[in-house]
C-alpha cells in the first residue's frame, strides 16, 4: 500500500518509555505492532496477561505489543512511571514495551493517538477512545489495519495477527 504523502505516517511518532527513554516508532518497522492504552485499576487489566501471551506466542515472528498506560478513565492509572513498571512485572511479569503515562483524547492527546482514531474509528464512527485497553492493530507496512474494544480479548487477535505477518512488508 502506498504511503499517504500528505500526513505522518506510523514511524515519523516517538513517545517514552516508562524509564523516560524516548523510542521511535521506526524501530519497529517491518513488524506487526499492537498498541493499547492500559490500565493498572481496571476491570480489563487482567488482560495485560494475555496481551505477554500473544508478544511470547508472536515475537519471533516480527511482532511486539506496545502498552501505553493512561489516566483518562476513572483515574484507573493514577500512579508514577515506577509504580506502573512494578505493578506490570509484578502482577503480570510484562515484558513487551510499555510507554510514559498519556493522554489518548481531548486537546492534549498524544499525537499517535490522534493519528491511530483518524484512521480507525470505534463504533458509530466515532475516533473518540471510550475505555481502556482499546486496540490498535498495525501492519508490517504501518498501515493502521484493525482497531478492538476493550472488551475484546487479546486472543481473539491472534487469527488477525498471524494474517498480518504472513504478508510481506
Amino acid at each position: 500500500m502506498a504511503k499517504n504523502d500528505t500526513g505522518p505516517d506510523f514511524y515519523t511518532f516517538s513517545a517514552p518509555l516508562l524509564d523516560g527513554r524516548s523510542v521511535s516508532l521506526g524501530d519497529f518497522r517491518g513488524q506487526v505492532v499492537l498498541i493499547v492504552n492500559t490500565a493498572s485499576a481496571c476491570g480489563f487489566t487482567p488482560q495485560y496477561r494475555d496481551l505477554e501471551k500473544l508478544y511470547h506466542s508472536f515475537k519471533g515472528q516480527g511482532f511486539v505489543v506496545l502498552g501505553f498506560p493512561c489516566n483518562q478513565f476513572g483515574a484507573q492509572e493514577p500512579g508514577t512511571s515506577e509504580e506502573i513498571a512494578a505493578f506490570c512485572e509484578h502482577q503480570y511479569a510484562v515484558t513487551f514495551p510499555l510507554f510514559a503515562r498519556l493522554d489518548v483524547n481531548g486537546p492534549l492527546a498524544h499525537p499517535l493517538f490522534q493519528f491511530l482514531k483518524d484512521k480507525r474509528r470505534g463504533i458509530f464512527g466515532t475516533k473518540r477512545i471510550k475505555w481502556n485497553f482499546t486496540k490498535f492493530l498495525v501492519s508490517r507496512n504501518g498501515v493502521v489495519a484493525a482497531r478492538y474494544a476493550p472488551a475484546t480479548l487479546p486472543k481473539a487477535l491472534a487469527p488477525q495477527i498471524e494474517r498480518l505477518l504472513a504478508e510481506e512488508s
